[in-house]
Parts: structure tokens; sequence; C-alpha cells
């Protein structure tokens, strides 16, 4: 298909240069060189950034929730720069991106495409602390006012 702004015409033949759509090629992904079998043209492999902007998303319902994960497996499928993943601690569904404008265009085609309304936002933190020596602490409290005072001694080995 030669494709013309929002019209497309069938072409028999493509050259060199020329910018084409293909339908229904099931097995090929963005990268992917086409030639002839019998004179292969071997190209250097396409590299893609690493995604800058992460949000977690969540399906608005239940019924959502297997429509939703189908949904970010085809668009991550047919975009490398975008990535979909679980969130181990959080269990949170973790998207990345190029940017903001490319994170709301997925959520927008996965509404328009899929039929699934999703909530959007930051993902959680996970805090993680831990002693990491042991420590030993001793403390001696004196209050002496008149009277018969406060004392006490506290010690603490972590």
């Amino acid at each position: 298909l030669q494709m013309h702004a929002n019209s497309r015409a069938d072409v028999e033949e493509a050259f060199a240069g020329d910018i084409v759509a293909l339908a229904g090629l099931k097995d090929t992904t963005t990268g992917d060189t086409l030639c002839d079998p019998l004179r292969p043209v071997i190209l250097e492999r396409m590299e893609f950034p690493d995604p800058v902007i992460q949000i977690a998303i969540e399906p608005k319902t239940k019924n959502d929730q297997e429509k939703m994960g189908l949904a970010l497996h085809r668009l991550a499928a047919e975009d490398p720069s975008f990535r979909v993943k679980t969130d181990e601690e959080s269990g949170q569904t973790i998207i990345s991106g190029m940017g903001e404008l490319h994170l709301d265009i997925i959520v927008d085609r996965m509404r328009r495409e899929f039929k699934v309304e999703a909530n959007v936002g930051a993902p959680q933190v996970a805090y993680r602390e831990t002693i990491t020596r042991s420590q030993e602490q001793d403390y001696t409290h004196k209050k002496q006012t008149g009277g018969t005072g406060q004392f006490a001694r506290v010690k603490i080995l972590f």
C-alpha cells in the first residue's frame, strides 16, 4: 500500500526509498528488514533508547483487568520504546515510555482501540530501611528537683 496522508493506494512493487505499508504480516516487528530471500540484506539492528518516565496504571473495573493486560501486551509489541512491568513489591502495573505525551497516547489508545478504562498515577515507592551493623547505646537519666527525683538507666543493643 502506498500511503498518501489519510488515503492509500495499492501498488504492485516498491523500490529503495519508497515508503509503503504492508498489511497482514504477523511475524514482523519494528526494526525488521524485509528482502528477497535469495539476496538477503543484513542491516545493523536498530537500537531504541531506554524509557525516561514511568507511571502506575490500574483498570477502573475488575472486568477491564484481563483486557488491560492484553492491550498493554499488544501495544508493547508494536512500540519498542514502550515497556510494561509489574512491580514485585507493590504489585502495581508500571508502564514506561519516552515522555508524558507518549504515555498519554498509550492510555488513550487503550481506551479507544481496546475499550479499557484505566486510572493512572505515580508509582508507589517501596521504603526499605534496615539495621546494617550492630550498635550499643547506654543512657543514664538523672533529674533532681528537690524531693525524690528521677533516675533511670537504659542500655540497648542493636
